[in-house]
Order: structure tokens, then C-alpha cells, then sequence
């Protein structure tokens, strides 16, 4: 059974700069294992499009900005996660969660990072304001010189984005 038609395209690229991706993606994080990784992701995210992309005149380029953007997001998960695990670490013994919770209060952390690098930087910075600090939508539009109205447009943005997070999508 053949490819898909946009399939074709994706698998060009593939077979013409695979191999460039993951040098430079290796150059860039000295670990093979996470190269790989994330070349693969990087073709995974182009097949995964709903449109696939016109004829690219720079393809390494536009193949280097994504990966650079997956890049960005691991390096933002590891954060997390050992930002985690040192907290984790001040914690006596008999406090410590069990690895069932351990693994899904990072898969928790992990969703709420994925639902942050979608946002805006201001709506970034008003949901956490409001669900970190928590300030009331007044407050933060004094905070951060705005009106009152931009505040709840970020947080329903904000919101709307967990809402799709809590309902499968975007996986």
C-alpha cells in the first residue's frame, strides 16, 4: 500500500537530510541517544501536520527551526523535572511519593509546561500570576499595566488551553 500523497514529500526530505539533522542535532546536545530522538521527532512532526508544508527552498532551514523548537521544549522538560527532583530531595523519607506518584506528578508537571510554551508570554505571565501568586484579575492588570479586559482575554486563552490538555487533545 503506498504513502499518503503528502507523504511522498516528508519522505524526500527524509532521505535527503536526515542524516545532515542528526549531525547537527548531535553537535548541539553531545548525546546520541537524544539526537536520534529529536531528528525523529522532527520528521514525526511534519508528517503529523494537517497541511503538508509547499515546496521548501530551504529545507535544512526549515528542518533546523523545528528541531531547534523541540530542542527548546526538552530542555524546558529536564528543567522541570530536575527543578522536581531537587524539591523532591529536601523532603524526609517517609514524605517522599511513591514512584506511581512520582511518575505522574511529572507527567502533571510536564502537561502544564506543554499548556505554558503554547501561551502568549503576557497570557503566560497573567495565568501565572493568577494561579501561582494568586492574584486577582484586577491585581495582575495593575501588575502588569494592562486593563482589566486584556487580563481575562490571556486567562480564557489560558484556560481554554488546559481545557484541550484535559480532553486528549493536542497529544
Amino acid at each position: 500500500m503506498p504513502p499518503p500523497p503528502h507523504h511522498a514529500p516528508v519522505q524526500q526530505l527524509y532521505r535527503s537530510h536526515h542524516a545532515w539533522l542528526l549531525g547537527w542535532l548531535q553537535r548541539r546536545v553531545q548525546n546520541h541517544c537524544d539526537a536520534a530522538d529529536l531528528s525523529q521527532d522532527t520528521f514525526v512532526r511534519l508528517l503529523c501536520a494537517p497541511q503538508p508544508e509547499p515546496r521548501l527552498r530551504e529545507p535544512r532551514a526549515y528542518l533546523a527551526t523545528i528541531a531547534r523548537r523541540l530542542l527548546a521544549n526538552l530542555y524546558r522538560r529536564r528543567s522541570l523535572e530536575r527543578a522536581y527532583l531537587e524539591a523532591l530531595a529536601t523532603l524526609p523519607e517517609e514524605e517522599a511519593p511513591s514512584a506511581e506518584h512520582h511518575a505522574a506528578i511529572l507527567e502533571a508537571l510536564n502537561a502544564v509546561e506543554q499548556v505554558l510554551a503554547r501561551l502568549s508570554r503576557k497570557a503566560r505571565q497573567a495565568f501565572l500570576l493568577s494561579q501561582i501568586e494568586g492574584h486577582t484579575q484586577e491585581e495582575i492588570a495593575v501588575l502588569m499595566a494592562v486593563n482589566v479586559r486584556s487580563v481575562q482575554r490571556w486567562l480564557v486563552q489560558a484556560y481554554a488551553e488546559c481545557i484541550v490538555l484535559a480532553s486528549g487533545g493536542w497529544a
